[in-house]
């Protein structure tokens, strides 16, 4: 076993000697695996203090270097899909003196990012772009007449989703010159799920193809580590007549692997041979450890994926005070009593089971849950297909992701009219994830559908009570949203409350004296609404503040009523341009309450991409915090 710390370093250290990969190329192959270990050891003292994801990359320190050693980066294009594995990365390009600001504010961005190297060819947060992005790279190579390498970076889990494949069947069909590098640690961000994580194994364990991988190692051994391109070849073949081939080179993909993704001398030779003697598209089957390394990472069932600040020698965490239970938590618990009296309650997600709450449902209703992998699109028309034959499935996915699937919400969903219930987790402003998982747009985007009902519940009760309302709405789809980290602290119902549909609330009325102002709140900035009350009171404002609760339908009455009751209207909520107060103004044109002394002011996130910061800061910078809320009314009176 690993021991806990890392362990000492020789008296000189080569990382040192490393600012960008040119000064790499200058290290003799041997001292590689030195580099390997300090490099490692640097990846976990600094998200030790920064946290992010460390399972990741400690698991492509390898691979890291000798791609870096062997192509000539950045003239040849390194794509990393996701960018959870892209630290070492980052420290080999001359983002080492910097490394200790990841995912803090002013700081490198959690992932690839193109405006922050140009190391990174390629910016990435979502998964499975990577082959896509890469293979148009080559093709406008080829164009330009250039020779330069393309190589693509992408792990199991990511490989699970079908763009993935979209691009290896293009590229392996147009023949082109670009390597893959498949990273399968047997793990994305949960426990592999699908045919496609068997294949993978049946492929590393397999006893025809080992029988013939051992025969060529001894056929190669006489040569010392040096890879022989025609005998591997050779072998390739007769892998092939054993096995039946593999599924890359049906598709076109000259194969190579599986290898060990943790010998780096091994990856050196291998890269360089097929930078020198292929010239067609190569996929390498590389099998790492996520985690590798790092004790605690090695034994957590996470490979510490994504990780708090923690303390090196002994892996804890630290972890967020808070006496406010975590939305996320409070979404599997509520839909968990609900599926314990309805069994017709079936619960999706796309490998996010623990960031979705779904791995507690799971632990509940093992046969009721379904982890579909990276595969959104899959998922929703999945949930569709159960909706159609009378079961009520909860696709729980993070707003950010459920982009990649909106042409399956529109006509697989929302155009049949299937009572699918979207569970939008991570709704708005995120934090250290950045602009590449804001969840700003899917107010706009799904409150554009015909037959589709939106919900935004205030706080962690107010959750309760939609899922409760989901639970029990078959007439079509309906989705509600939250955000990322903890409730309010309110008191907790025993029971979820169904909701009439399109019924808002309001929470506080306003005083008789005073130039009336309604505020209008839609999610969970009801709480800075009511702070803003407050601080708008002493200064002579008579302030009701209103709970919409739905984006979609409207509360046309209670919108008409604050309109009417009220000098001025201001509209808040955590999303885009283009989302509930689109809706709230065009039903105020047409019942013609614009037309007059109304003074309105919709309060949305700017139209602009956010880059990583605390939570708070980037709502004070959105205008959408109590000071914000309060900066405008005052602008009214």
């Amino acid at each position: 076993m690993t021991s806990l710390a890392p362990q000492p370093m020789p008296a000189t250290p080569l990382l040192d000697q490393v600012r960008i990969p040119s000064d790499l190329r200058r290290l003799q192959r041997n001292q590689l695996p030195q580099l390997c270990d300090e490099l490692r050891t640097e990846l976990i003292d600094a998200v030790s203090r920064t946290g992010g994801h460390l399972g990741a990359g400690l698991g492509v320190v390898e691979l890291t270097v000798a791609i870096h050693y062997v192509f000539d980066t950045p003239d040849d294009r390194l794509i990393w899909d996701v960018g959870h594995q892209a630290y070492p990365h980052k420290i080999l390009t001359g983002r080492r003196d910097r490394i200790r600001t990841l995912r803090q504010p002013g700081g490198l961005s959690g992932f690839t990012k193109r405006d922050e190297s140009a190391y990174d060819p390629f910016g990435a947060a979502h998964s499975s772009t990577s082959i896509s992005a890469g293979l148009g790279m080559a093709v406008a190579r080829d164009l330009q007449g250039r020779r330069n390498n393309v190589i693509a970076v992408i792990g199991d889990g990511a490989m699970s989703a079908g763009m993935a494949f979209e691009a290896l069947n293009n590229g392996g069909a147009m023949d082109a010159r670009m390597i893959v590098i498949l990273n399968d640690n047997d793990m994305s961000i949960a426990p592999p799920s699908g045919a496609l994580s068997r294949y993978f194994a049946r492929m590393t364990a397999g006893r025809a193809y080992a029988s013939v991988r051992e025969m060529g190692k001894r056929i190669t051994a006489s040569l010392g580590k040096r890879l022989d391109y025609a005998i591997t070849r050779a072998v390739e073949h007769a892998r092939g007549y054993v096995s039946g081939g593999t599924m890359f080179e049906e598709l076109g993909w000259y194969h190579v692997g599986p290898v060990d993704g943790h010998d780096v001398e091994l990856l050196v030779e291998m890269l360089e041979s097929i930078r020198d003697k292929h010239d067609g598209p190569v996929l390498i089957h590389a099998v790492t450890r996520k985690g590798k390394g790092y004790a605690p990472a090695e034994a957590a069932e996470d490979k510490y994926h994504g990780v708090n600040k923690f303390d090196v020698i002994t892996g804890a965490q630290a972890k967020a005070a808070s006496n406010a239970p975590a939305y996320t938590k409070v979404f599997a618990q509520a839909l968990i009593d609900e599926a314990g009296r309805d069994e017709r309650i079936v619960a999706v997600t796309a490998a996010m089971p623990s960031g979705t709450g779904l791995d507690l449902f799971g632990q509940a209703f093992p046969a009721r849950s379904f982890d579909v992998g990276i595969a959104e699109q899959h998922a929703v028309t999945f949930a569709a297909g159960m909706a159609t034959e009378g079961l009520k499935p909860f696709c729980a996915i993070y707003s950010t992701f459920l982009q990649r699937a909106y042409d399956q919400v529109v006509h697989d969903v929302a155009l049949q009219n299937l009572p699918v219930r979207f569970a939008i987790d991570r709704a708005g402003f995120v934090g250290a994830d950045g602009a590449t998982h804001c969840g700003a747009f899917d107010v706009g985007y799904l409150c554009a559908l015909p037959n589709m009902t939106v919900m935004a519940p205030a706080d962690e009760a107010e959750l309760v009570h939609a899922v409760a309302t989901a639970a029990a709405h078959d007439a079509g789809p309906i989705a509600f949203r939250y955000p990322r980290g903890n409730g309010v602290g309110v008191e907790m119902p025993t029971r979820g409350e169904v909701l009439p549909i399109g019924r808002g609330r309001i929470v506080r009325q306003a005083a008789a004296q005073g130039f009336r102002l309604a505020i209008l709140s839609l999610g969970t900035r009801l709480a800075d609404a009511l702070a803003a009350a407050d601080v708008l009171e002493s200064d002579g404002f008579a302030v009701t503040v209103a709970d919409a609760r739905f984006a979609k339908p409207v509360d046309t009455a209670l919108v008409e009523h604050l309109a009417r009751d009220h000098a001025a209207l201001i509209t808040v909520e955590e999303g885009a341009v283009g989302g509930f107060a689109a809706l709230v103004m065009q039903h105020l044109a047409h019942a013609g309450l614009l037309d007059g002394a109304l003074k309105f002011r919709p309060l949305v996130m700017p139209d602009a991409y956010f880059d990583h910061d605390k939570p708070e800061a980037m709502l004070a910078k959105a205008g959408l915090d109590r000071d914000g809320i309060v900066s405008v009314a005052r602008g009214l009176k």
